[in-house]
């Protein structure tokens, strides 16, 4: 789990970048479980990863480029164990 805070200038940037690698992500399909959250503040994200194969993506790699610029202050990566998860149907995937 790494979270983090990004300047607020910054956050809007931020979140694009990251909408970039679900774009890859949806095309590319490694193996992988990976969220990203934006949190209340509008500056707060927390990106949950399990698995390997992202750094590989280009949009990833663009995400990581320019970040130390966008962040205001340290980045806490914390290890953690899935307890469970679970997905709702969404309106458009139910059958």
């Amino acid at each position: 789990m790494i979270r983090y805070r990004t300047t607020p200038e910054s956050a809007d940037e931020n979140q694009r970048l990251i909408e970039g690698v679900y774009a890859e992500l949806a095309t590319a399909a490694p193996v992988l479980r990976y969220s990203s959250f934006r949190l209340a503040d509008g500056v707060t994200f927390v990106h949950v990863v399990d698995g390997a194969g992202l750094p590989e993506l280009a949009a990833f790699q663009e995400f990581q480029r320019e970040l130390d610029s966008r962040l205001a202050g340290d980045v806490a990566r914390e290890e953690a164990t899935l307890i469970g998860s679970y997905a709702a149907a969404t309106a458009t995937n139910r059958g």
